[in-house]
């Protein structure tokens, strides 16, 4: 299968990427271990983390091979979009839509996550070659916004990036996106007394209830 193919397939299967935006590099390579120790597939590191790029190049090379698809987040434009793909991330996020990143992917067949908000920019998008369509920001319209803009726009892949919980995932799904976004229930589940356990059950609760909203 196409590398591009197979990366696009386990997001998909995943139903879920983990969103892992944290004060240094250390804890970010831990929370990521911890979550796929908890069957977390598919893995945002951002580049607002000081070291992001090293913490992928490490995450890709130990579990890139076992089916574990580490992507770059804040990719804001081509420079850094090559660096990361350089570093061996698997697909690229952006919090708006940038061109020359989605350019930069699809000549190297990299996967991009694109974000768009507004009906225009989610068309723009999706004709800009991006792959998948970050809803970003989320938590204003929440829901009821998701519904109102796939209704016109069922045929897009769009993915909603904050605002998803343990309780209201299934609503999301039935709302028609087809994966979510999630951060701080999982990344910072370890902070009440620093056990990194919690991010492992936390992840593992967080896919199980994605699964049971999919069936």
């Amino acid at each position: 299968m196409y590398k591009k193919l197979r990366t696009l397939k386990t997001i998909e299967e995943s139903g879920a990427v983990l969103i892992v935006r944290l004060e240094n590099a250390d804890v970010a390579e831990r929370v990521a271990e911890a979550a796929i120790a908890g069957g977390f597939r598919a893995l945002e590191i951002t580049l607002s983390i000081p070291g992001a790029v090293d913490v992928i190049r490490r995450l890709s090379a130990k579990h890139g091979a076992n089916g574990v698809a580490v992507g770059a987040g804040t990719v804001l434009d081509e420079h850094s979009a090559y660096e990361c793909i350089r570093a061996g991330a698997e697909f690229l996020v952006s919090p708006q839509l940038n061109p020359d990143m989605i350019r930069t992917a699809n000549r190297y067949q990299v996967p991009t996550v694109s974000g768009a908000y507004t009906p225009t920019e989610l068309v723009n998008s999706a004709e800009a070659g991006a792959d998948i369509l970050k809803l970003f920001p989320t938590e204003a319209g929440g829901i009821p916004y998701a519904k109102s803009v796939l209704a016109p726009l069922a045929h897009l892949p769009i993915m909603p990036a904050g605002g998803v919980t343990l309780e209201n995932v299934g609503e999301w799904f039935a709302a028609g996106v087809v994966g979510v976004g999630v951060g701080s229930y999982v990344t910072k589940a370890w902070q009440p007394d620093g056990d990194f356990n919690r991010v492992t059950n936390a992840a593992k609760e967080f896919l199980s209830a994605v699964a049971e909203a999919r069936r």
